[in-house]
């Protein structure tokens, strides 16, 4: 579609990481959009940091990984998580996950988790977006008012660079723009608090020497065993000199200390301090009644929040983004049924419940640790109490908020867009660790090797994808059906026996989102039900 300066076929309100994953995934598509940004581009406070791997594999596809991997992060710094008396003091418990240059090959995933904090990441995303008028991000310009009509969204946007204002109209409009969310609050939709508010403070600091202090000792994430404010993530942001100490605010007075009074408490050893930002934050668990009024979608913060605890915020927005915008593509080229927008919200919200109550349990393990005092003592009592203390760590189960396949790609879509396997049960609850993703319906289809080079997760994305792993079968009338609706289809066969064991049958149906919708022992007996079924149009089988 071609952009013009009042038609776009989405305006997304808000150039967070969400926005503007939602715009290269609508480019991607060939669908125009708007991204609308307050800021000025410039991130002031850095404070996301891991980008998570099922984001990883998304960015992958819209042609970013390799400019995440790239930003910065050095590739022999330590991704270790160390529990410490205090950062170069007694270490207590080390989950070692080696560095970005050495960890072994992931099985479930070809895009391991990167390091990208967001002063690195937003650059990175709105090179890729491209700022107006050589791309479609328009920094510095608000959205002031929105006219939902039956056909459209209509916005006035202002440029505050040049003081101008005008009117967009879009086909859709996806607020991106934050856990206040001025979009969802004038939708009149509710997002109400699931847990107790918590207050907090992050104070980002310069350490120039510090890293070369730690020596071996060095980690990505330092967790503080001090006391009720500092019980929480000292984290090295860049690998070099840059760190953010999350402190907690309550009624004790050490919650409202000097930032450096506060640093030098969590450091074991003085050393060059320079403090950079120290902003006080509140902490909701917040997730919106509903995500779409009409023509208006929500994502990211502005649909959920989350505890930062186990790196789930940013993630489940990304892969909000990947589920709106195959959704909202196949809209506008005009082959989406009539219920496909509504399993955005079916398929996304419960995800976002789902993760916020897992964060939330990361959290309170976290804040009902019963720390001893004799773990800060030297001698043979010192060395027994933090023994005992790393004993209760690890059986607490703490590398679960750091390595958790099992969230990050075991989260299963339920929708009328699905179709379970008939006669088997559907797994409940989340699976177990050692579980890896295969072909069930709902599921992000599985990572493996193609080829040398290609993993199965490059076969999909622009449109359906119908692997087949067996020589029986006529798929003319399956090929037929989907064209006769418009629906792009690949059929794909291949893979060494090794995928076929993985894909579990030999009829696998993968959605442009790369999650399986269908899959058989045999070719589908009603390819036309099948088509209508995912792609929101009826009832399959």
């Amino acid at each position: 579609m071609t952009r013009s300066d009042d038609f776009t076929d989405v305006l997304i309100v808000g150039g967070g990481p969400v926005g503007m994953a939602l715009a290269l995934d609508l480019t991607y598509r060939g669908i125009d959009c708007v991204v609308a940004d307050a800021g000025d581009g410039t991130v002031r406070h850095p404070k996301v940091s891991t980008i998570g791997p099922r984001s990883m594999e998304l960015l992958r596809r819209w042609g970013v990984a390799d400019a995440v991997r790239g930003a910065g992060w050095p590739a022999g710094h330590p991704l270790d998580i160390a529990w410490v008396t205090r950062v170069g003091g007694h270490e207590v418990h080390r989950y070692r996950r080696g560095t970005a240059g050495d960890r072994p090959a992931f099985a479930h995933t070809p895009e391991p988790d990167q390091i990208c904090p967001a002063h690195w990441l937003n650059p990175v995303l709105t090179r890729a977006v491209g700022v107006h008028p050589d791309g479609p991000l328009r920094l510095r310009t608000t959205v002031d008012r929105v006219v939902r009509g039956e056909d459209h969204v209509e916005a006035t946007l202002t440029d505050h660079a040049t003081g101008r204002a005008g009117t967009v109209r879009a086909r859709f409009l996806v607020a991106c723009d934050g856990a206040a969310s001025p979009v969802r609050q004038a939708c009149g939709i509710d997002a109400p608090a699931r847990h107790r508010t918590q207050v907090f403070r992050n104070i980002l600091f310069r350490a120039p020497e510090l890293r070369e202090r730690l020596g071996e000792r060095a980690a990505l994430v330092h967790f503080l065993l001090l006391s009720s404010t500092l019980r929480f993530p000292l984290r090295a942001l860049n690998g070099r000199d840059l760190y953010n100490l999350v402190v907690g605010v309550d009624d004790d007075s050490a919650g409202r200390a000097d930032a450096l009074s506060l640093i030098g408490d969590a450091l074991a050893f003085d050393t060059p301090v320079e403090v950079l930002s120290d902003g006080e934050w509140h902490l909701t668990h917040r997730v919106a009644d509903r995500y779409r009024a009409g023509r208006v979608f929500l994502a990211g913060d502005a649909a959920h929040t989350l505890s930062p605890s186990g790196g789930f915020g940013l993630n489940t927005g990304i892969a909000d983004a990947a589920d709106l915008g195959w959704k909202i593509a196949a809209t506008v080229d005009g082959w989406a049924g009539p219920g496909l927008l509504d399993t955005y919200e079916t398929e996304r919200r419960p995800i976002a419940v789902e993760s916020l109550e897992e964060a939330n349990l990361n959290l309170q393990r976290t804040l009902g640790r019963q720390v001893p005092a004799e773990i800060h003592l030297d001698g043979p009592a010192g060395e027994r109490a933090r023994r005992e203390m790393a004993g209760r760590l690890e059986s607490s189960g703490v590398q679960r908020e750091f390595d958790a396949p099992e969230i990050h790609f075991g989260l299963r879509y339920r929708s009328p867009i699905v179709v379970e396997d008939p006669g088997v049960p559907v797994r409940q609850g989340r699976p177990d660790a050692d579980w890896r993703p295969g072909s069930e319906p709902g599921y992000r289809a599985a990572h493996a090797w193609w080829d040398a080079t290609t993993s199965t997760l490059d076969l999909f994305g622009q449109g359906f994808v119908l692997l087949r792993f067996a020589e029986h079968g006529e798929l003319a009338g399956v090929e037929r059906a989907f064209a006769d609706r418009g629906v792009p289809l690949t059929v794909l066969g291949g893979g060494d026996g090794e995928v076929a064991k993985l894909y579990e049958r030999p009829f696998v149906l993968v959605r442009p989102d790369g999650h399986v919708a269908w899959r058989g022992d045999e070719p589908p007996r009603d390819p036309a039900a099948l088509a209508d079924t995912v792609r929101g149009a009826g009832a399959g089988e």
